[in-house]
């Protein structure tokens, strides 16, 4: 398939910020992934105090947008003993503006998922046809809309400069960033973009991994959403970038080959969001009352517990998120658990007995 980028040179995209190469050649040290794995926490550990020396951003505002159903057996892995086979997860957006050394001011969105169109993700749509309707609506809750959240914050679509997701799963990006050719789905004619001015920070890799997805990818993205979409959209990165003040994107492979985190350093301390864990407890698994997690940590020695509805490269993602860990704060509610925001929140639902969380953040907030 011919994604829209393709028209042009994946390699020569523009990109923006300023390299952090603190993380760089992980891929490189010899020995395997446990050597990669001593030296990433190492290497972490430095870049924590680099960033936490940049400065921050002028705020952090989080919008809820749904919660849905997700399998228990993709979100806990192999560590739940957990006998409903659904948990729910909740998508939510970030809002992160700061203010450039020459004065200009920025706004970021971090996970502004178009909801109704990721509903065609292959996987979801295939779970939609085979629930009831009324059953449906018992899973799923809307909380608000990306547009509707940036009103109530008085931001002007235009004034949006860059749109981050930690990796392209279920995105279909047509309205946000506009397409140049018609739409059958969305009107007569080619689709205006709502955000006209926004850029999409993502890893290269991803998108050249899209233009030829591997069975294991296949059910998570929607390639034919990104046939048409104007390429210019795209801001190419490779590996972990300075943004702004205290926001950064770090490379943290494996969940996708092109799997990206956002950084924040704010008024509470340092921050990491990604879908690598849903839930903070996932870093501290000990801390964990979900049935299971706790014993299979220690059972199997593992500190961690990976979102794993993609499993490309497991051994990767487990050091990322071990990258992630060493990186974040501990949360000043309960200093068990660690300043970790997935981007989908485990989240207790009555439909699912037993999967309720230990410990949510809920939210990200700095002003």
């Amino acid at each position: 398939m011919k994604l829209a980028w393709q028209d042009t040179d994946v390699l020569d995209m523009p990109t923006l910020g300023t390299p952090i190469t603190t993380l760089s050649g992980l891929g490189d040290i010899p020995g395997g992934y446990g050597a990669q794995l001593v030296w990433a926490r190492t290497r972490a550990k430095a870049l924590r105090t680099e960033f936490a020396a940049t400065g921050t951003p002028d705020s952090v505002t989080t919008c809820d947008l749904v919660t849905l159903p997700y399998p228990t057996k993709f979100g806990l892995f192999r560590a739940s003993r957990v006998i409903a086979p659904f948990l729910a997860i909740t998508n939510r957006m970030l809002v992160v503006r700061w203010t450039e050394s020459d004065g200009r001011r920025r706004v970021l969105l971090f996970e502004p998922s178009d909801v109704e169109l990721g509903r065609n993700t292959p996987y979801f749509a295939a779970l939609a046809r085979r629930t009831p309707r009324p059953v449906r609506s018992l899973l799923v809750t809307e909380h608000g809309t990306v547009l509707g959240h940036l009103a109530r914050l008085g931001i002007a679509p235009e004034d949006v400069d860059y749109l981050l997701f930690d990796h392209l799963h279920t995105q279909d990006l047509r309205r946000w960033i506009g397409t140049s050719t018609p739409q059958p789905d969305l009107g007569d004619g080619p689709v205006e973009p709502v955000f006209p001015h926004a850029k999409v920070i993502v890893q290269r890799h991803e998108l050249l991994a899209m233009s030829e997805l591997h069975p294991l990818q296949r059910p998570w993205y929607q390639p034919d959403a990104y046939r048409d979409v104007r390429p210019d959209a795209f801001l190419a990165v490779d590996g972990s970038l300075l943004l702004g003040p205290g926001v950064a994107v770090i490379s943290t492979p494996g969940h996708v080959l092109g799997n990206q985190t956002l950084l924040l350093n704010t008024s509470s301390g340092i921050w990491a969001s990604s879908e690598n864990a849903i839930a903070a407890e996932c870093l501290t698994p000990e801390h964990s009352r979900v049935p299971g997690i706790a014993r299979w940590a220690r059972a199997w020695q593992q500190e961690v517990v990976l979102n794993a509805n993609t499993i490309e490269t497991t051994a990767e993602q487990y050091n990322s998120l071990i990258i992630e860990k060493t990186l974040v704060d501990h949360a000043q509610a309960d200093s068990r658990f660690l300043q970790f925001f997935p981007s989908s929140e485990l989240t207790g639902v009555w439909t699912n007995p037993g999967t309720s969380p230990t410990f949510t953040h809920k939210a990200v907030t700095h002003r």
